[in-house]
């Protein structure tokens, strides 16, 4: 039986994936859980215990390959496969997800992006078609889609969630201003919400007024 690991764990995971990645580019070959501990303001314990989930990856008095180990997480996050995503809602934050370079250079493939309004559909964005919502299901059929990332309006989210869910869509990226819950369990959704960030960003500044 596989062990279940934390979603506390596993939020952690990509964090040490970019840190790790930051350390190859300046040629760092190993480090510590001291070392790393000082440079992501966690406990080296702390370290210790999320690797030790995954199997540990240390070596007493080496510390941690840092080459190995930003690969292995990698493939602890499933970013060693291609995860095809579409885009729904191609407004000013569609658009910019699917400009964003990185997220391809991580596996994450954007396929297309899908609207309702007439002055967007049929134009390209960085390559990728958008096409209209009402297409959804044809392209769903005859195409591997993995992940949908919703930037639409929040009246239309639950609707279009269903359509997906019963596509056989494997996870949403939720960043309409509702939380989305499906009735599908295997049907994985993360809520984000940008402004929440911004909100705690303005209770500590109040705070420190």
């Amino acid at each position: 039986m596989e062990k279940e690991i934390s979603q506390a764990v596993v939020r952690r995971m990509p964090r040490y994936y970019r840190f790790l990645g930051d350390l190859l580019e300046k040629g760092v070959e190993r480090i510590s859980s001291n070392e790393l501990s000082k440079l992501m303001k966690v406990t080296a314990s702390q370290i210790r215990q999320d690797l030790n989930n995954f199997g540990g990856f240390g070596q007493q008095g080496y510390g941690y390959n840092v080459r190995f180990l930003h690969e292995e997480i990698g493939k602890i996050l499933g970013l060693d496969q291609t995860h095809n995503l579409i885009i729904i809602g191609a407004g000013n934050l569609g658009q910019a997800i699917a400009n964003y370079g990185r997220f391809e250079r991580l596996g994450f493939r954007t396929v297309a992006l899908f609207d309702i309004n007439r002055d967007v559909i049929g134009k390209e964005i960085r390559g990728i078609r958008v096409y209209a919502l009402d297409a959804l299901e044809v392209f769903c059929q005859t195409h591997k889609v993995d992940i949908a990332a919703f930037t639409m309006p929040k009246q239309t989210a639950d609707n279009t969630a269903q359509r997906l869910v019963e596509l056989g869509i494997r996870a949403i990226w939720n960043f309409a201003h509702v939380d989305l819950n499906v009735d599908e369990e295997s049907v994985i959704v993360e809520n984000v919400h940008l402004s929440d960030s911004l909100m705690q960003l303005s209770y500590n500044i109040t705070k420190n007024n």
